[in-house]
């Protein structure tokens, strides 16, 4: 790798992860292709990204957004997106699907994390289920008053 493409990929990076919520960081020894690509299936559908980089050009790229304190060693991949439930997710999902990925570390909102927050964020519901629950909340006294309203007017039939 050229001096220009590292300066370029770390110029990614940097943009990237001061962008995000979440960065997880896992270890990927072992893992086939046909793995890696089903774990960037994974996280296309929850609108994260993955990418393995080296730990040199990861470390500079994570100084330049203001996040440190994780040390990188051994081989890597990154997870992130700008839902941490999200990011927590695909990387648990497929950690528990493949004995090879393991999660190490990461960064949610530019705090340094640990393996057991990172599976606690996984363990909660996401975004959409939230906006489902919120929505039920919302909708259960409107319910409640048609249901009434209805038992109402079928005593009031049977009466008449």
């Amino acid at each position: 790798m050229t001096r220009a493409e590292k300066t370029e990929v770390v110029n990614y990076l940097t943009g990237e992860f001061g962008s995000v919520a979440a960065v997880v960081i896992c270890d990927y020894n072992g893992l086939g292709v046909a793995d890696l690509e089903e774990l960037r299936g994974m996280a296309r559908q929850s609108d994260a990204k993955v990418q393995v980089v080296k730990n040199t050009l990861a470390n500079i790229a994570l100084a330049n957004a203001e996040m440190s304190g994780v040390e990188l060693k051994d081989m890597n991949i990154f997870i992130w997106s700008d839902d941490v439930i999200g990011a927590a997710k695909v990387a648990a999902d497929f950690a528990k699907k493949n004995e090879k990925l393991s999660i190490k570390a990461g960064y949610l909102d530019k705090e340094p994390a640990d393996k057991a927050k990172i599976e606690a964020f996984a363990k909660l519901p996401g975004r959409n289920e939230l906006l489902g629950m919120l929505a039920a909340t919302w909708m259960a006294p409107l319910t409640n008053f048609t249901i009434g309203l209805d038992a109402l007017r079928k005593k009031r039939e049977e009466e008449a």
